[in-house]
């Protein structure tokens, strides 16, 4: 019966989603009010905020889907991987998926929502906040290994390279390059970047 009960909630808020991504990308995220969703979608306005509770969420769950990974992949590294090797490998297979995150994925739907999130003042301002989230969670895990200034000064600058990289993959694929082109660029900005990053060499753990 539960499974049943998650199955049935997924597929509300899947509905609920598409509809307002649907309508978004149509006529503008500040020209839909939330009513017009929730109607679309055949659920009311309660339903519809008991799923995502304010208007940014109905876009922003798609991002907020991967709070919290920069720290799972410092704390799930391989055994004697450094910590950045480790997260400069995690946005290499990234790219490599075509994962959105990344900004490398030229979907006509993908790209637009893009623009949408980042020419909406309010989609990227909570954009800014669960960066702020991130770079929060990755200083507590980099922390586990260093001190807390030295982890607090890396994870800003990781979050930052990652926020740069991402949205300049975006821009050139908006731009109407190849993505054959844009991916060798991303490749080896990517390189660049993260080896720009200071060096952090890990205390040593007690045996």
């Amino acid at each position: 019966m539960t499974g049943l009960r998650e199955l049935q909630r997924r597929r509300v808020h899947d509905a609920i989603s598409t509809a307002a991504i649907s309508l978004f990308l149509e006529r503008g995220f500040d020209e839909v009010p939330v009513t017009e969703v929730a109607a679309a979608a055949g659920v009311s306005k309660p339903t519809l905020f008991k799923y995502f509770p304010t208007k940014e969420d109905l876009v922003l769950h798609r991002i907020a889907d991967h709070q919290g990974e920069a720290a799972r992949v410092v704390r799930g590294r391989e055994p004697g991987e450094r910590p950045l090797d480790a997260l400069r490998r995690h946005f290499l297979d990234g790219l490599a998926r075509r994962d959105p995150v990344t900004g490398l994925n030229d979907h006509p739907g993908v790209v637009a929502y893009h623009r949408m999130v980042f020419s909406t003042p309010s989609l990227a301002a909570r954009v800014l906040q669960y960066m702020s989230q991130d770079e929060r969670a990755l200083a507590e895990a980099l922390a586990e290994l260093a001190d807390d200034l030295t982890a607090e000064l890396v994870a800003g600058q990781v979050l930052a390279v990652q926020r740069v990289l991402a949205r300049r993959n975006w821009e050139l694929l908006a731009e109407g390059r190849p993505m054959a082109e844009v991916e060798r660029e991303a490749i080896r900005a990517a390189g660049h970047a993260f080896s720009l990053l200071p060096v952090f060499t890990p205390r040593e753990q007690p045996v």
